[in-house]
């Protein structure tokens, strides 16, 4: 499906784009089975694909036909990612969640002229916070009129693919009626962002749709039903993608030898959420909330000691925590970080390191931790496919004295002439000069006294 973006580039003008559905080589089952609870972690269960050919400078990766990577979601559950809560139109929290934008400050609600009357449009909205999603800070999206905001930078025409946010993509119309309206409101801790009355193209007699999605700068993502005339999952996809859901996805830019200064970026999708279609009715909702990433770790001690989800590795080329999955992903491979990890060691640097001609304080151990052993270092079953370990993405406990904790003058601020190294080194320097002048004193003494008992001595040895 091909979308048009308006106030905006549909990329660089050397730049031509792909999108692939790429996911890791753990395939993820969830049994369709419903639970009767109102919320509840998914069981989960991983089957190692066998050996494929994987993408060329994509290690890890396989293509979407092989493996799947989506979560098929049957009741309230962790998506690895994020956890999500549907609500049914009996319970309170329905209404609560649902935005009255009619109530809203009449300034900052904003009626998008184009949207609301094209169809097949999108347009990029900057936001007045910064918007964390799949652990990513973002200060711009792009709301389009099919129901659904994409996120990625990277603005092309395939926007249905991945690296979106859809309360409801489906073929919608907004200019086959007057009604029909695209509206949001940012009251700088939140964007809500709301079709209202929009129509199906083809089959606009099934009536109006209005729904929402809001945006919390905590990451908190909310999707709020009002008007749904018809199930979703009996909506036509011929003529458009009909999702709900989460979608994120890594940019990768080839260089095309054929054809000087033409480079082609290609889109990998590495993790997708989706969320059933038979639940959402009139008057429902689904809170979505996002769980602890590697990205948010900012020290090499915290990220690779952290109990989360993922495979925490630190790079010190980059100076970043990642699981080596997300929208860092080439940056993560071109500074050879997959290799970086595998040395199993977390160095702690002193900050001297940032300035040239300086000496920089390395202290390095490689101990580890008993837990993070235990839990950590061998693929689990209860692990979703983003989290179990793949060839680069290898999982170290450090061992810090003092219950993990290294105090800053005993590393960081230690004196170069005080580190062990040192001290090791100028002790032999101190020894071998002692024997020397041992040696010099010797000789002085027997040239001094030929006749002496030690002097005969040494001089018959």
């Amino acid at each position: 499906v091909s979308y048009s973006v308006v106030q905006g580039q549909a990329g660089d003008e050397d730049a031509a784009v792909d999108v692939k559905l790429y996911s890791h080589r753990w395939r993820r089952w969830l049994p369709p089975k419903p639970r009767n609870m109102d919320s509840n972690r998914a069981s989960q269960e991983q089957d190692q694909e066998p050996e494929q050919v994987e993408p060329e400078g994509l290690p890890g990766l396989l293509s979407a036909e092989d493996t799947d990577n989506s979560s098929q979601i049957e009741e309230d559950t962790d998506h690895d990612y994020y956890t999500s809560k549907t609500y049914s139109p009996s319970d309170p929290m329905s209404k609560d969640l649902w935005v009255n934008i009619d109530q809203m400050d009449k300034e900052k609600v904003k009626i998008h002229g184009i949207l609301s009357n094209t169809h097949r449009q999108a347009a990029r909205v900057n936001l007045s916070f910064d918007f964390p999603f799949y652990g990513h800070f973002l200060r711009e999206i792009t709301v389009a009129t099919g129901g659904f905001i994409y996120t990625g930078d990277v603005v092309h025409r395939m926007l249905t693919a991945t690296q979106y946010i859809a309360p409801l993509m489906a073929n919608f119309d907004p200019s086959v009626s007057r009604n029909s309206t695209v509206i949001y409101f940012d009251n700088g801790t939140a964007l809500v962002v709301q079709w209202d009355h929009v129509h199906l193209q083809d089959n606009y007699n099934l009536g109006s749709f209005t729904f929402q999605a809001t945006l919390h700068n905590t990451g908190r993502i909310v999707f709020a039903y009002k008007e749904i005339p018809i199930e979703v999952s009996q909506i036509s996809s011929v003529n458009h993608p009909v999702k709900v859901g989460l979608s994120d996805a890594f940019v990768v830019v080839h260089k095309i030898q054929q054809i000087p200064n033409v480079r082609r970026r290609t889109i990998y999708e590495y993790h997708r959420v989706e969320l059933t279609k038979t639940r959402i009715t009139n008057s429902t909702a689904v809170e979505i909330m996002p769980l602890p990433t590697c990205l948010q770790f900012t020290s090499c001690s915290a990220c690779i000691s952290s109990q989360i989800n993922f495979n925490c590795s630190w790079c010190h080329r980059l100076n970043r925590c990642s699981s080596g999955f997300d929208r860092h992903r080439q940056d993560w491979v071109d500074n050879s970080c997959p290799d970086e990890t595998k040395d199993k060691m977390c160095d702690i640097i002193d900050t001297t390191h940032l300035y040239p001609f300086t000496t920089t304080i390395v202290a390095k151990t490689t101990s580890r931790s008993k837990e993070a052993t235990a839990g950590r270092d061998t693929p689990s079953t209860s692990h979703p496919p983003t989290s179990v370990p793949t060839e680069d993405d290898t999982k170290i406990a450090l061992h810090l004295r003092d219950n993990q904790v290294m105090p800053a003058d005993s590393a960081v601020d230690r004196m170069p002439g005080t580190h062990p190294l040192h001290v090791g080194l100028i002790l032999g320097i101190l020894l071998v000069m002692l024997i020397m002048v041992a040696g010099v004193l010797v000789t002085v003494y027997i040239y001094h006294h030929p006749t002496s008992a030690a002097s005969l001595f040494l001089i018959e040895v």
